[in-house]
This record gives C-alpha cells, structure tokens and sequence, in this order.
C-alpha cells in the first residue's frame, strides 16, 4: 500500500471541506493470496485482518466513513466464475468475510469511536431478499449505516427489456451485458424504501449509483446520461421527503475506469479513451454541467420535470412497487 499517495489524496479531500469514504477491500489481492487458495484458505481472516489494521490506523485520523468490503454477493460470485473458489468453497468464503467484518468494525470503534462503518451490498432487483437473509443482514449486524449500490431495473412493462443481455450475463460477460440492461431511476426509490424497511432505525448511504454505456456510445434506449442523474436525485429527494433516512449520494463514477476486467462498460462524468489517448484527457459528457448545477443548488429544486415518468410494478421490489406505486 502506498500510504504517502493517499495520504495526499484523502488529505486533499478534507482540506476541500468533504468527508472521505474509504472502502477498505475493493476487490483487490496480492497474486500469493490467490495462489494459496484466497477466502478459501484458514490464514485469509487473518492476511485481511493484517492489512486491514494498517489501513485503519493509518488513516482513522481523517475521520473517514468506512466501508469494509465491497459488495460481498457479488464479490463471491466473480471469485467463483474466475475459478478462483469452487462452489463448495462459497459458504466458506461467506462466513469468513463476515467474521473478519465484525472484527474490523470493532477495531474501527477502537482508533475512531464515534465512526461510521459498513459494507455496501449490490442490489440485485427481485433476488434481493433471498441475498439479504443469507449475506447481508449478517453484515448489518455490526453496521452504523445501510451501503447499497444501485444500478439497473426491471419493471412489468418491459419484461424483455435484458432479452439481450441475458445470454452474456449467463455465460459471464457482465462487462458486455451492463449496458444493455434496463434502466429506470426510479428503481432508486423503490431500493431505498426496501431498506429502509428491511433496516429500520439504520440510514441509508447510496455508495455506487449510475450509467453504464458500450464504450461511450449512447444507449440503445435513448436514456441520456444527464437526464438520468437528474432523475436519480430528484427520486432520492422524494426519498427523503417521504422520511427515508437517505444522509448520502456517490455518483459512480467521476471518470470512466477498469471495470469487470474490461475498459468497454463506461459510467464516468468524464469519458476517458484510455486504450488509444495516452494523455488520458477527460470529456466531459453532458451529465457534468447537470452534476455541477445539482451540487450548486442543493438538489433539482421544487419544480424539476422528471426526463421519465416511472414505469408500474418495478421487478427491484416486486410487490411493494405494485402495491404501493410512485407517481
């Protein structure tokens, strides 16, 4: 870990009057970990735990947010098909992830009492509360707040809108199938009503949220990138006047970036041609002039115009979204 760098960075943070988040595992091992059989090894809680410690006491004094790892579910699903894991190993890797959690969160309260800890979960629409009962709700045990991460939306109305994308999603191509899966921000809402139930009495933070689009081209159904970030704030206001304790909203992600093992899902404010310009320029899109007009007026104001009206029976949380509708 190259403590100065981020000494640098996260000192720049505060100094800009923010409050940094810092997710502590991101995916990210040492090849020797991997190669001695990762999570499924008995030394991986204490290897985490190691480095884990360092970075906590390297950086508590910045009173950051932490959150612990980054969507479990999804992280052992990727362990899984990259065969990194086997199958067997999964519950393995489930419980040792959520023991070495509660160990951090503890130490975490040590160096920093009055911290704020959790580990975001991806909310995958109608799975969710089957990925809640056996992975998240342990992780929320020892949690100050609700991390979730939201990104697509199914609804009755468009039931083949993933038709396309499933085939590639199945064979494990998630960095060709995301941006050909639906969209719709209201799904927002509906997430953070779920937990907000699910979890009550925790707040809520929206650690990961946005667009993901093929190599910068614009989406096939049209969904503009500004357009959408308005949309996505203007329902977590709605959110909140509706007394859904939501306390933050990350955008991800500023610029486009590796992800899923490839530069083609692009979510960033700013796009980057990272294979082909080495001076990797930032262009803004058209979401960076609505991004600044949101953070100067402290939200979309009273009379925005949503871009989408919300579809019915959103598949994010089936029964409730029929039920009980946002219009």
């Amino acid at each position: 870990m190259n403590g100065r760098y981020y000494d640098d960075m996260i000192g720049a943070i505060v100094a800009a009057g923010m409050r940094p988040m810092i997710t502590i595992d991101h995916w990210v091992y040492p090849q020797w970990m991997m190669r001695d059989g990762g999570w499924a090894n008995p030394s991986a809680p204490r290897w985490w735990l190691r480095y884990a410690h360092q970075v906590v006491d390297r950086f508590a004094r910045y009173d950051p947010l932490w959150v612990t790892f980054n969507e479990p579910v999804m992280n052992i699903l990727q362990q899984v098909n990259r065969g990194e894991i086997s199958p067997a190993a999964v519950p393995i890797m489930r419980d040792r992830m959520v023991a070495v959690h509660t160990g951090i969160y503890r130490h975490i309260h040590r160096v920093q009492p009055r911290a704020m800890v959790t580990s975001n979960s991806a909310y995958l629409p109608a799975a969710e509360p089957l990925i809640d009962a056996e992975l998240t709700d342990r992780f929320m045990r020892h949690a100050d707040f609700v991390g979730v991460d939201n990104y697509y939306a199914f609804s009755l109305g468009n039931p083949l809108a993933a038709a396309g994308a499933l085939p590639k999603l199945l064979s494990g191509s998630l960095q060709k199938a995301m941006p050909r899966l639906p969209i719709n921000a209201e799904g927002l809402y509906y997430v953070l009503r779920y937990n907000a139930r699910r979890y009550p009495g925790k707040q809520i933070y929206v650690v990961e949220s946005g667009m993901p689009t093929a190599d910068g081209h614009p989406r096939a159904d049209g969904y503009r990138r500004g357009d959408h970030l308005a949309d996505l704030v203007y329902w977590m206001q709605r959110a909140r006047a509706d007394g859904i304790p939501v306390i933050g909203y990350n955008y991800w992600s500023l610029t486009d970036n590796y992800e899923w093992g490839s530069y083609t899902p692009r979510f960033g404010l700013y796009t980057v041609n990272v294979l082909h310009d080495r001076s990797l320029r930032r262009i803004p899109t058209d979401a960076v002039p609505v991004y600044r007009r949101i953070v100067a007026r402290g939200g979309v104001g009273p009379h925005y115009r949503l871009s989408r009206a919300p579809e019915g029976c959103s598949v994010v949380d089936p029964m409730a979204s029929c039920l009980e509708p946002v219009g």
